[in-house]
């Protein structure tokens, strides 16, 4: 059994899904992506990603007309297994096709870059042996989030914080005040400045610190 956090972008909420780990990842269609799949290699109970990115992933899968092999999904930041500011933390990302040829993963590739269903498509040369696309929110590296933001961005801040010891009031998707306090306490902690805005430099400083260090006691775990 899994919980899962989905932002829904239409309504500008979070809402909270338990399903099992065959069954099919909340607003997906057919179960051509269960529970199981999204997760991939992550030990992890708790996932997060938004409504935009499973539909997204609805459209490739109908346009592709055959199932589509996941290799790599989401990962909690502190999992580590991908970069400072993947995409994978948001829930966002999918490295797919590991069991096509090389011909057969060319195709996939195209078909995502013609498409236009997603944000990103990693060129061949940087994922020779599997096809990677995402439903990124902003050209490069995350966005600026602050009191009021909601989504999985705020997620991947808030597993980072509480997992550092920081008291976020909980692991929701939801940036409100207790979250903004523990932002200040952390950037007056590594000379940033306290504004409680994360922004390039504080998301740079926090994912260098929380990527792939583990889980800690502080970690928020499902409930």
């Amino acid at each position: 059994m899994a919980k899962i956090l989905v932002y829904n972008n239409y309504a500008n909420r979070m809402e909270t899904y338990y399903r099992d780990l065959s069954q099919a990842m909340p607003y997906n269609a057919n179960r051509t992506l269960t529970v199981s799949e999204f997760r991939g290699s992550s030990k992890t109970g708790l996932l997060w990603t938004d409504r935009r990115c499973m539909e997204a992933w609805n459209s490739f899968r109908y346009i592709y007309g055959r199932g589509i092999y996941v290799g790599y999904a989401f990962k909690r930041p502190w999992e580590g297994g991908h970069g400072t500011l993947s995409q994978h933390y948001a829930g966002f990302a999918f490295d797919v096709g590991q069991n096509l040829t090389q011909a057969g993963r060319n195709s996939m590739r195209n078909l995502a870059i013609s498409s236009g269903i997603w944000n990103y498509v990693e060129p061949a040369n940087l994922t020779p042996r599997w096809v990677h696309f995402d439903e990124r929110w902003t050209v490069s590296g995350y966005p600026l989030i602050r009191q009021g933001s909601k989504g999985p961005y705020v997620c991947i801040a808030q597993d980072g914080l509480t997992t550092l010891g920081y008291n976020t009031g909980g692991l929701d998707g939801v940036f409100g005040a207790r979250t903004t306090d523990s932002v200040r306490q952390y950037q007056s902690s590594r000379g940033l400045s306290a504004d409680g805005i994360i922004g390039t430099n504080t998301w740079n400083t926090l994912m260098k610190e929380i990527v792939g260090r583990g889980q800690s006691s502080t970690t928020v775990l499902p409930t």
